[in-house]
């Protein structure tokens, strides 16, 4: 394998980057969209009916690859799905719960460093050496979460919205691994479409089954609704989805560890939410976790920017 510079021609295009960011942007604006939307509709009720409408509008798009799916694609997809739909049930959960959205923000960002150690633990693959540092590293970061609670003065204290979304991510994880090995010739307008269909219908069957749904919603929580789905959901992953067919997966995985910090700056503008020192200590050591997960990768994109300069 040559080891000779790639040609500047090959550098990811500067719109592929400034689409990956806005849709860090629109992302992290879901978190408070759905914050907002959860104080008039149930979480399951809600995260159901937004992923459900969001994979119909995107079956839109390419109905005509989806209906030429085959069944045992369908199948895989759809069992994917399911999978999702349990991730997003505690995601759900987890921001109903929680007064603090920066700070689960950056736990929900340990499904990026999952991903390597479950393949290692599912399929035996071998994990970059990176992995071993970074996930250590994140962890003391999610010790420091606990030990900066505000109110809680002295002692080690995990809420129950943050081990939520602890489980959410580790499921994200495993999502991302069975989607890459199970159906990774499925193209990807399609292949989002149907699961996110899939997660809604999940989602909304848990609600069926535990939530007492209200009689009616204000226009207040339907228009937070809508712009979940329209926005946070049905562009956000479209955007995505053609970005990310501009560059490489690589590349684009750098730039989208970037919602959880405009999540954590959009909350404390928008619900004056404040962190303890210890806490930003433990999002700031959760994010040197995800630089040093994909430090080789980084270092690369620098090297590629020099030659150009």
């Amino acid at each position: 394998m040559s080891l000779a510079p790639k040609p500047i021609s090959t550098r990811p295009p500067l719109k592929a980057d400034l689409l990956l960011l806005l849709v860090t942007i629109v992302a992290a604006a879901g978190w408070i969209f759905s914050k907002e939307a959860m104080a008039g509709m149930p979480p399951l009720l809600f995260i159901g009916s937004r992923f459900l409408l969001a994979g119909m509008i995107l079956a839109i798009f390419d109905a005509r690859s989806l209906r030429q799916l085959s069944t045992s694609r369908k199948l895989r997809a759809g069992g994917v799905g399911i999978l999702f739909g349990g991730a997003m049930a505690c995601w759900s959960l987890g921001v109903a719960l929680s007064n603090q959205l920066g700070v689960i923000a950056f736990i929900n960002s340990f499904g990026i460093l999952m991903v390597p150690v479950l393949a290692r633990l599912l399929f035996k693959d071998r994990p970059p050496r990176s992995t071993w540092l970074a996930l250590p590293t994140a962890l003391v970061g999610f010790g420091l979460l606990g030990m900066g609670q505000p109110g809680i003065t002295d002692g080690f204290h995990i809420e129950p919205a943050q081990w939520l979304i602890f489980g959410a991510a580790c499921l994200f994880a495993l999502v991302f691994n069975f989607n890459s090995r199970l159906v990774r010739n499925i193209p990807a307008l399609p292949l989002t479409a149907l699961q996110l269909m899939m997660t809604g219908v999940t989602c909304l069957i848990l609600s069926v089954a535990t939530e007492t749904w209200p009689a009616g919603i204000s226009m207040d929580i339907l228009g937070w609704f809508l712009a979940s789905t329209l926005l946070a959901s049905t562009l956000r992953f479209f955007l995505q989805i053609y970005a990310q067919g501009m560059t490489t997966p690589s590349h684009a995985s750098v730039i989208l560890m970037l919602e959880a910090v405009w999540a954590a700056l959009m909350s404390a503008a928008w619900f004056g939410e404040r962190m303890t020192l210890i806490q930003m200590a433990g999002c700031g050591l959760i994010f040197m976790a995800l630089l040093i997960n994909r430090w080789q990768w980084i270092a690369r994109l620098w090297r590629q920017r020099q030659e150009v300069t």
